[in-house]
């Protein structure tokens, strides 16, 4: 089942990364492109584009009749300066599909998260080791885990996402809003994997506790916490939550035969994704926007920085008797999954794919490169984030001296 499959976005990752202990180069400021809503419109690249532009939409258009995806949204840029933004393929049948098109933004909410809770542990409002039950004390095992462990996902509790009985129930009612306690109700019928802090596992239950945690922490509904500190200082003005399953327009549809027959899901609800409040929609150049500025720590300290790419999850995971290595998979400093991000081959990244949607944000430090890929499946299109193989082909094209994310 695709949505199973592709959600827990470690799980595609089979990698290795190079190690973050070295500095990480940060963007100079002021290159990065002005982002819509500031005195840019997202469109495409001149049609007479070359070089390394042409080279890119030449790699888009083959993987893309390859893979049977329906459309490709894509915006690349060096040193913050862009290369090559482009819509390919169609939204829908006749509509065409580009760049000003949204789209949904899935586990780009959990860094935004990620990142706000280390700016209000830098402000001292919270620490990262608090116990969940300072925040929650109702919450499942809130005195065992911490902030930290809902930040890195080492809490231990089951991902409802992974859970048959979820799965049957939301497949049965794609339409259906989910509250944050109806998704809880799965992992509290399990017990936890392992000790909390002791292992890894990815679960959407982490960042649907977190979510609450931001706002008793900060005072703050969540989406009004994130705009606040995310999405307005990085002008990311297509980026927004909403609490019903509209998207702004103009939409880019997507569709899938999770449920059996090939089917539209764009307006399904996402509720079930993560917290309320951070259930985004974003646009390509918002999500090249926030490749940049999640690679470089743009929003943070060096210090914080640093504990965002490794919290301490590396050398976690590789499977136990009571928890198998598909679940507690291994984390090594070449590759593992930060506080919110996944760090794979020295890139910094994030990968949502759900209900016929696909998306990648990626940076890579060494070369200061961005690419954004969103992707829409067609009938044929095979069970895998589709955004993120094409997005491994344009970063061999374009850092061929650095390992891809999606290679061993």
């Amino acid at each position: 089942m695709g949505r199973v499959r592709s959600t827990t976005a470690f799980c595609v990752a089979t990698l290795l990364a190079a190690s973050l202990h070295g500095a990480v180069a940060r963007a100079a400021p002021g290159h990065a492109p002005a982002p819509v809503g500031e005195g840019r419109t997202c469109t495409a690249s001149p049609q007479s584009a070359s070089g390394q532009a042409r080279e890119i939409l030449g790699i888009a258009e083959r993987t893309m009749e390859e893979l049977d995806d329906n459309a490709v949204l894509l915006s690349v840029t060096k040193d913050g300066e862009e290369i090559v933004t482009a819509g390919l393929g169609q939204s829908m049948t006749g509509v065409p599909a580009t760049p000003a098109m949204h789209f949904r933004a899935g586990s780009v909410a959990i860094v935004y998260m990620g990142i706000t809770l280390l700016q209000l542990v830098e402000e001292k409002k919270a620490g990262l080791d608090d116990p969940v039950s300072r925040w929650l004390p109702d919450a499942p095992h809130a005195d065992e885990i911490t902030l930290r462990m809902l930040g890195d996902s080492t809490s231990g509790l089951h991902d409802y996402v992974t859970d048959p009985e979820f799965v049957a129930a939301l497949e049965a009612a794609p339409f259906r809003h989910w509250t944050p306690e109806q998704l809880l109700a799965y992992p509290e019928a399990h017990p936890l994997w392992y000790k909390p802090g002791t292992d890894w596992n990815y679960s959407h239950a982490n960042f649907v506790l977190l979510g609450a945690a931001l706002e008793k922490i900060s005072g703050l509904p969540l989406d009004e916490l994130l705009r606040q500190r995310v999405m307005g200082p990085l002008g990311l003005a297509d980026t927004r939550n909403s609490f019903t399953p509209e998207i702004q327009p103009p939409v880019l549809h997507a569709f899938t035969e999770e449920r059996g027959p090939y089917e539209e899901s764009t307006f399904w609800n996402p509720s079930w994704t993560t917290a309320p409040g951070a259930v985004l929609t974003t646009g390509i150049c918002d999500l090249v926007r926030s490749a940049e500025a999640v690679g470089t720590g743009e929003l943070l300290s060096p210090a914080a920085f640093r504990t965002q790419l490794d919290p301490g999850t590396a050398g976690l995971g590789g499977g136990t008797k009571d928890c198998p290595a598909s679940v507690c998979m291994k984390n090594t400093e070449a590759k593992h999954f930060g506080l919110g991000v996944l760090v794979l081959n020295g890139w910094i990244l994030t990968n949502p794919s759900f209900s016929g949607y696909a998306a990648v944000q990626a940076y890579l430090p060494a070369e200061r490169l961005a690419i954004a890929v969103a992707t829409t499946h067609g009938a044929k299109a095979p069970a895998e984030n589709t955004a993120q193989t094409l997005m491994n082909r344009i970063a061999k094209a374009l850092a061929p001296g650095h390992a891809a994310p999606g290679t061993a």
